[in-house]
């Protein structure tokens, strides 16, 4: 099956999946509270990607929900500078990294809103839960490389023969949220030697993930370290002509650890019951299936369908890694400092 009769086929299945999820949710809940207060969420994640899925929560509901956009790593330091004063109710963050900065500020969890994702997709103390899966990817140019000729570690990248070859986003939370699972996983010494040969090799940088795929599939560059979900855009978009692709390593590394864009409710909101049915209808099917057509990503709730072009998420070779300890993103922009690869 070519990969754009794959898009319109697995689109069209999740699209009819989502559309009876959100009608049958929509019966049950028809009586709202009229007296309810709007709901405050922090977003790190963008309005493109995740602005419908909260309209249709607002609809589906009856409850008004007011979102301040933003980078996960700010909203993260306006909620601490904020404290038990903020507005907010969620916290909607694009990674664990910054759920983990304000865990202080996070109240504990349902077992019902936690028991709808596996535990490793979820905070060891019940503060935060994962709503989607985000895998980290070498994006690979298709003519100037195949698979077979990619390492099977991202280690290897910081070797001589990649100089001059590779593409990355050195400000991007996600590449941050990487490398402090390599701090985690190889320690400080190692990592910085990694940093090091990569730097070493003059990687190009790029603002953003989206960039970083357009410059692989435009030769710019033979690889670049991204979520993996931009590539499937692009696919979307432009069909199997695109010349990019991606690569799962082959080692279980930080390399290819699966990231997860997560939630959680403010101890000070004095709207949880609200707060709560928000994080149920991001992990009902509804929402899992949202996210699994409309931005690619993994869904986390097993009653919900993956797009039938990505891998399942227990064949990437992932480590091992606890993902509520990647909390200290401070630490991996230092390091990201020390090396030169940040001003």
């Amino acid at each position: 099956m070519s990969y754009v009769a794959g898009y319109r086929r697995v689109f069209v299945k999740l699209a009819l999946v989502t559309i009876i999820a959100i009608t049958a949710v929509a019966c049950v809940d028809s009586e709202v509270d009229e007296d309810s207060k709007t709901l405050v969420v922090y977003s790190g994640r963008s309005e493109s990607l995740v602005g419908p899925l909260i309209e249709d929560f607002e609809k589906i509901s009856g409850h008004n929900v007011e979102v301040n956009y933003g980078s996960t790593g700010p909203l993260a330091s306006t909620l601490l500078e904020e404290g038990s004063s903020s507005p907010a109710d969620i916290f909607f963050a694009q990674d664990p990294g910054g759920l983990g900065a304000v865990d202080n500020l996070l109240s504990e969890l349902s077992p019902d809103v936690l028991g709808s994702v596996p535990s490793w997709a979820r905070d060891p103390e019940s503060k935060w839960v994962g709503t989607s899966g985000r895998a980290r990817v070498i994006v690979y140019n298709t003519d100037m490389l195949s698979e077979a000729d990619l390492p099977d570690s991202i280690e290897d990248f910081a070797k001589p023969e990649w100089k001059g070859r590779i593409g990355w986003p050195p400000t991007n939370s996600s590449l941050h949220a990487m490398i402090t699972a390599m701090r985690q996983e190889w320690g400080e010494d190692r990592t910085k030697a990694w940093l090091e040969g990569i730097m070493a090799n003059e990687p190009k940088v790029y603002a953003k993930n989206t960039p970083t795929v357009a410059a692989a599939a435009a030769g710019e560059i033979e690889v670049g370290f991204v979520n993996h979900y931009y590539l499937h855009r692009f696919l979307a978009e432009e069909g199997e002509s695109f010349a990019a692709r991606n690569y799962y390593t082959r080692s279980a590394d930080p390399g290819s650890v699966v990231l997860v864009a997560g939630a959680g409710i403010l101890d000070s909101s004095d709207n949880k019951e609200v707060a709560e049915q928000f994080l149920e209808f991001m992990l009902g099917t509804a929402g899992q299936q949202y996210f699994a057509a409309q931005t690619y990503e993994f869904p986390l709730n097993e009653n919900a369908k993956p797009a039938n072009l990505l891998p399942a998420l227990e064949e990437i070779t992932k480590p091992e890694i606890d993902l509520g300890d990647l909390t200290d993103l401070e630490g991996t922009q230092d390091l990201l400092r020390e090396v030169g690869a940040l001003p």
